[in-house]
């Protein structure tokens, strides 16, 4: 079944109050874009000012806590979130799976308490080089997304519908490098398998993005592979110029 593109840019610890013409000028192209849904997860300081002058365009968060509420210092509650404006938020990205040292249990109770909330959800999954030269990537991140997933009241809320995953192998993030059409297709394919074991029939209409130094070049050779059903973008959604071309290329699909 061939689901509709979803193109998310995540701009990271990126963006002030002076980058919003570059985010209206974003919303602004992408409305244009038919087939194809975008959104850009932002800073949590930008949200508010976003989503209030935005009306219309998806904003989401680059996090969420697993509680409602307490004594957890500088962390972002998905209902802060949807109270910003935010009607989404990324999950288990690799640099606070590293950085935060989250588990794939901390991840998947963040995954589970965002959709209960209400917000879409994108869970990031991914594997170092070093998996990957030592040919364990299929069974590595299968057994990541695995123990990452959903389930109970949570999953009951968004899978499918506001739930999604992003296949980002840690060592194309940002280096430039991309996973070869062929290593894009095993594992989507795998990740597919995956979700279908955990969801029956529901796991065919969770949509499966692609990460790691998406840009305008290689999009349309991305989006072609079987079970891409859109990207997580990171340093080529933070202008215009950049991330409008590998919306027009999923549009095109």
């Amino acid at each position: 079944m061939a689901l509709s593109k979803y193109v998310v840019g995540n701009w990271k610890m990126h963006g002030t109050s002076s980058d919003l013409p570059e985010i209206a000028s974003i919303a602004s192209a992408a409305a244009g874009s038919t087939g194809v849904d975008v959104a850009l997860c932002l800073p949590a300081t930008l949200i508010d000012r976003a989503a209030t002058s935005m009306a219309g365009f998806a904003f989401g968060g680059q996090d969420v806590h697993q509680d409602e509420k307490g004594a957890h210092t500088g962390c972002t509650s998905a209902a802060m979130l949807l109270d910003a404006g935010a009607s989404l938020a990324i999950v288990g990205h690799s640099e606070r799976r590293s950085d935060q040292c989250e588990t794939d249990e901390q991840v998947r109770a963040k995954a589970e308490a965002g959709l209960k909330a209400g917000l879409g959800v994108i869970l990031c999954i991914g594997e170092s080089l070093d998996v990957r030269e030592a040919g364990q990537a299929v069974a590595t991140v299968q057994s990541q997304l695995d123990a990452s997933l959903p389930h109970g009241d949570g999953a009951a809320a968004g899978v499918p519908g506001k739930f999604a995953i992003a296949y980002e192998p840690i060592w194309a993030i940002g280096t430039g490098k991309v996973a070869s059409p062929a290593d894009i297709g095993e594992m989507h394919k795998a990740l597919r398998e995956r979700l279908v074991a955990a969801y029956g029939d529901a796991g065919n209409e969770v949509r499966i993005l692609y990460g790691g130094s998406v840009n305008a070049s290689n999009a349309a050779e991305i989006f072609a592979v079987d079970d891409v059903d859109g990207a997580l973008v990171g340093g080529a959604s933070l202008t215009a110029e950049k991330f409008v071309p590998i919306v027009e290329a999923a549009a095109a699909r």
